[in-house]
């Protein structure tokens, strides 16, 4: 450990904590749920069957009001909800508990349930894996050209799962729907052969599950002179909201920053890219403590989080997260839009109205606080961010942006639907003026 590292008093007021969590198994163990309606539990453990569950008993204690039920955004965020399956779905499933069927039908009737529910959005298993050599390298996306998406193995996990979660596919015991890296070489490899590529985004899962010394085996390379194009890389994680205590109070926490600093101190720029939903993830003092951590290493936090009915599909919500962040030294980056996958027939909202929301939240914080981009789709050609209502030699249109694409020729490109306010996905747009395609449809 450096024993420089600034160990002021208020991470002294944070003493070590079990890490405790309750999967699908041991649903009904969770105290609180007690107080639940029968028929409220029972709901949970059918949907719990098809989409992943796991909680751990910080979010529990400390982030959600046990007295706003069903209400409450982080218990919305983390309990599963009977509508977040269709009706005929969840009446197979219930059925399929009720009559205690034997385990090999019951994961019959599940597969055949999750292979509806788009495991893999936007290509991620057809068109994102790269190959060399014809071979696929699993644990690998490259989308982008500078960017190389990386999932090491042993982060394919996170503290707790969010329910609207696009990469739910990762966590329900199904090796044909999983992406993870076999050894970190596989990596080390493809950027060799990739001098193009800057950024590297190590993803899960959540990295921040890993031991200190299992993540620096696969950043610890990338910063020798061989990977001196590696410029920039990011962290996705949910840590700083459902596992505070790694950054502060776990056994190799000191270490991790230590880490960080190295990163820093190597020439590359560090940016943990932040999973918030609620402003109230930033409450807790352990929380706040984390953040400050953090970023006295000198990484950079960017935030970011999809629109989502039932928890924050409203402006003041938004704006007050937004503030917080900058408050607190974060960087708000995107509003993204509810993919199409997993429970999304809950959590979507109409891409108009996500415009709205994200206008009106623009419209109540300072310039300081609209970094934010959105609302994104994260779509299969790319990151489309609707850039609201408008009228076209009196047409009715919605315009929209290519941030990032598939192509780079694309990036920044701006284009036109025909206005439809029922749209919750790009495949739900037209082309507008007549046109039959939209630019990137020939890909």
């Amino acid at each position: 450990m450096d024993q420089n590292r600034n160990t002021s008093t208020e991470g002294k007021h944070f003493p070590a904590q079990r890490f405790k969590v309750y999967t699908a198994r041991q649903l009904e163990q969770i105290p609180q749920l007690a107080q639940l309606d029968e028929q409220l539990r029972f709901e949970m453990k059918v949907v719990a069957s098809v989409l992943p569950f796991r909680v751990n008993e910080y979010v529990i204690e400390q982030l959600i009001d046990w007295n706003n039920i069903p209400a409450d955004p982080i218990f919305q965020l983390v309990f599963p909800q009977r509508e977040m399956l269709d009706p005929e779905a969840f009446e197979r499933v219930a059925k399929a508990l009720q009559q205690e069927l034997p385990r090999a039908e019951f994961d019959a009737i599940v597969a055949d349930i999750r292979a509806d529910l788009n495991p893999h959005p936007a290509g991620q298993l057809e068109h994102n894996i790269p190959t060399v050599n014809g071979e696929r390298i699993n644990g690998i996306q490259h989308k982008y050209r500078e960017t190389v998406l990386f999932f090491p193995s042993s982060g394919q996990v996170c503290h707790s799962y969010c329910t609207f979660c696009f990469r739910w596919a990762q966590f329900v015991g199904d090796k044909d729907l999983k992406i993870a890296a076999r050894e970190s070489g596989d990596l080390q490899a493809y950027l060799r052969e990739h001098p193009e590529v800057t950024d590297v985004l190590v993803t899960g899962g959540d990295p921040m599950v890993m031991k200190t010394r299992n993540l620096r085996a696969y950043l610890e390379p990338l910063l020798s002179e061989e990977f001196a194009h590696i410029r920039t890389i990011r962290i996705g994680t949910k840590a700083l909201t459902f596992w505070p205590q790694r950054f502060v109070s776990d056994a190799d926490a000191d270490e991790l920053l230590d880490l960080f600093t190295e990163i820093q101190a190597a020439g590359k720029h560090l940016a943990i890219m932040a999973h918030y939903n609620h402003w109230r993830e930033l409450e807790p003092a352990i929380a706040r403590e984390a953040i400050r951590r953090v970023r006295e290493t000198g990484a950079q936090i960017r935030a970011q989080g999809p629109l989502l009915a039932h928890i924050n599909d409203d402006a003041e919500v938004w704006a007050r997260l937004w503030q917080s962040q900058v408050e607190l030294g974060i960087v708000p980056y995107y509003m993204f839009v509810e993919r199409d996958t997993g429970a999304r027939r809950y959590f979507e909202v109409p891409l108009v109205r996500a415009w709205e929301i994200y206008r009106e939240a623009m419209q109540r914080v300072s310039g300081i606080a609209r970094t934010a981009r959105g609302p994104s789709m994260s779509s299969h050609p790319g990151k489309v961010e609707v850039q609201g209502v408008t009228e076209v030699n009196g047409e009715k249109v919605l315009a929209l942006r290519m941030i990032q694409g598939r192509d780079a020729d694309w990036v920044q490109r701006p284009f036109f639907a025909r206005y439809n306010p029922e749209a919750t996905w790009l495949d739900h747009l037209e082309p507008a003026f007549g046109e039959q395609r939209f630019f990137f449809d020939d890909e």
